[in-house]
């Protein structure tokens, strides 16, 4: 049985690069006879990310690419809301516009739905043996610390919740009324996921190829505090 995976891109300012990971996008062949659906949310990027999109698009009609711009600046986590929205496909799949994730692994993302066995699932950069480029120990550190914290609240035991890779199906996530317009996604995302009875999360290993600040990474320090006030928000005064 075939079935449709939407794939949502918030951009923002990754105007020479985009068209690289649309490649990437355009060349898996997804397993069980998927079909993908592309979304890419423009968050009002000052460079030419939208003229860099619509040219990809005339030029690529092969790949089935929504378009759609915000004409203000409101931030990642605003881009996914837009984006989950106006999906329409059977799953759903978070890509960031940089080549920090492989989409050659959406089919290892997918196995546990297409198996019967999920309902989410989440990619994590620190299980399995995949490849990853070593950056950032703090960074890292960082990310394990918010994913036990929220594992404490969600009752989880998830090892990388801070994760891009995201797939869920489109009715549970669209089901969810989600705030959060920066980096918060993450955590309130989980935490309103967790709550919803006898749901199934799942893991797998990905790979993981980070971008230093020099080549374009955006998350810093202050994203963490806020990550943190989200875990507590979304856990305990969010029932």
């Amino acid at each position: 049985m075939s079935y449709i995976l939407s794939i949502v891109i918030p951009a923002y300012n990754e105007g020479p690069t985009i068209h690289h990971i649309l490649n990437k996008v355009k060349s898996v062949s997804l397993i069980g006879n998927g079909v993908k659906e592309v979304i890419i949310v423009n968050d009002c990027s000052k460079d030419n990310t939208e003229e860099s999109i619509l040219a990809y698009k005339n030029a690529n009609p092969e790949l089935p690419i929504t378009y759609h711009k915000h004409e203000v600046n409101q931030g990642k986590g605003a881009a996914l809301h837009t984006g989950i929205r106006i999906a329409t496909g059977d799953y759903v799949i978070i890509q960031d516009a940089d080549l920090e994730y492989d989409p050659e692994e959406y089919n290892l993302l997918m196995k546990p739905f297409l198996d019967g066995f999920a309902d989410v699932v989440y990619g994590s950069r620190f299980m399995g043996g995949n490849a990853h480029r070593l950056l950032f120990f703090w960074h890292s550190i960082g990310n394990r610390w918010l994913t036990t914290l929220s594992n404490m609240f969600t009752n989880l035991n998830m090892t990388d919740m801070e994760t891009c890779y995201k797939v869920f199906k489109r009715e549970i996530i669209q089901s969810l009324k989600l705030e959060e317009k920066r980096f918060g996604f993450e955590p309130e995302v989980t935490a309103k996921l967790s709550r919803i009875p006898k749901i199934r999360i799942y893991e797998v290993g990905i790979s993981y190829y980070g971008r230093t600040y020099e080549e374009g990474k955006k998350i810093g320090w202050k994203d963490g505090f806020r990550a943190i006030y989200c875990i507590l928000k979304y856990n305990l005064f969010k029932k």
